[in-house]
């Protein structure tokens, strides 16, 4: 992302997402900031940090300091606090037999930035990429609350794959995914097939690959899409099977509008996640 004002939007609804994702309300956020003064106008931290304020104004978060650094590389980020009823924390753990998973954003942000920075991507593509990453995902949480959520997290950069196997270690759970059931921005399956694919994609696949099985039959360009790894992605949602469909219907209702039910929990040991077409 080029566009100082637009990384500032991103890396703080990214920061915001993890209070999210734990059924919280984020309240106060504190600037964290490495900047290579000797190599980049002020005028670009200045746009960085107003993109943020303006997001966290839109979080209804207070900004109540920060740290700033010198640095050779550039980095921006919030340390966030929020309030949750102890009694409706989520966890990434906690998934029970039969719950059925919600995914609230599409993947492929990985494959599109890294088409962006090849220069083949669209400026009308640029455009939505990165306001989907800038999109809070405060609605989701909030209509989440109203349910009896087991688990959540928020796909970053693990990738959806990723991430899953973080929520079954050590639960002795398995995940059924429906790869036909997954929102993918269809771009980014185009770019992939050209092999835009960031490195962090295979870096995933090597780490959490024994985790994953899937059919001889299916495209493994949609097993290295699972892998992407987003950037301000959306919450994965594990929920009681009689719920699953008020809650979808909810978010979507509420314009969150590309949740979409993916996969369940099941019974099986290994802790692996087996994936199918449909």
């Amino acid at each position: 992302m080029d566009d100082p004002y637009w990384f500032g939007q991103i890396a703080a609804a990214n920061a915001l997402s993890d209070v999210y994702a734990m059924g919280g309300e984020p309240k106060t956020a504190m600037n964290l900031v490495a900047f290579p003064v000797k190599e980049m106008d002020l005028s670009i931290l200045r746009l960085i940090l107003e993109g943020g304020i303006e997001k966290m104004k839109e979080a209804g978060v207070v900004l109540v300091g920060g740290h700033s650094v010198e640095d050779s590389e550039l980095k921006y980020g919030l340390s966030v606090t929020g309030f949750v009823h102890p009694d409706r924390v989520l966890v990434k753990g906690g998934m029970r037999p039969g719950d059925r998973l919600i995914l609230t954003k599409p993947l492929g942000t990985g494959v599109i930035n890294t088409a962006i920075k090849a220069d083949m991507a669209g400026p009308e593509l640029t455009d939505r990429v990165t306001r989907l990453m800038a999109e809070l995902n405060r609605d989701a949480a909030r209509v989440m609350t109203e349910f009896p959520v087991h688990a959540c997290t928020d796909i970053t950069g693990f990738g959806l794959l990723g991430h899953l196997a973080e929520m079954i270690t050590g639960s002795g759970f398995g995940i059924m995914l429906r790869a036909g059931d997954v929102p993918i921005m269809p771009e980014a399956i185009e770019f992939a097939g050209y092999g835009l694919l960031p490195a962090g994609a295979f870096k995933n696949k090597e780490f959490r690959q024994s985790m994953v099985e899937s059919p001889p039959g299916l495209d493994s360009l949609m097993v290295d899409l699972f892998f992407d790894p987003q950037t301000s992605g959306g919450l994965l949602i594990a929920i009681g099977e009689e719920h699953a469909d008020r809650l979808l219907d909810s978010l979507i209702d509420k314009g969150v509008t590309q949740s979409r039910i993916i996969g369940e929990v099941i019974d099986r040991a290994g802790e692996k996640i087996f994936i199918t077409p449909s």
